[in-house]
């Protein structure tokens, strides 16, 4: 939604996945919320916080809104709950649909299918996040290895 807790973990864990496999000059990775409410911000300390635990530095991403373009420029459009998936629905053109996902849904071994919002919540919710993001991010990128 605000683009700074669980869109931005799953930017840094993702890019972190496709540096590692020195992927990052065949794959473009960005993230955006549905809502205006924290554009130009960094992401949550607490996101932060648990990254950095991980080896993950998120502090140069910046909060922004998702753009109709993205479906143009994406190949993949993520969403981490149903609510965000309807949003980006209604703004995607029949064509840019096709490219909108769920981001769990590339998670193995996971039975829940949305990213819960860890922003009113303790510590613990920005670690299960950020267990659900690496997992789907791992299944995500097989996805993408797969299509070539």
């Amino acid at each position: 939604m605000g683009n700074i807790c669980r869109s931005p973990t799953a930017e840094g864990v993702f890019r972190h996945l496709v540096e590692s496999r020195n992927l990052s000059d065949q794959i473009f990775i960005d993230s955006a919320g549905t809502h205006a409410y924290h554009v130009g911000e960094q992401p949550d300390r607490r996101s932060q916080e648990v990254a950095l635990q991980r080896g993950i530095d998120m502090s140069s991403q910046r909060a922004r809104k998702v753009e109709v373009t993205d479906f143009d420029d994406f190949d993949y459009v993520l969403a981490m709950d149903a609510s965000n998936y309807n949003d980006l629905k209604r703004l995607a053109s029949p064509k840019g649909r096709k490219k909108l996902h769920l981001f769990m849904d590339f998670a193995q071994d996971w039975s829940e299918t949305e990213v819960p919002d860890p922003y009113y919540g303790g510590s613990n919710g920005f670690e299960r996040v950020f267990d659900m993001v690496e997992a789907a991010s791992e299944g995500l990128l097989g996805d993408i290895l797969g299509k070539g």
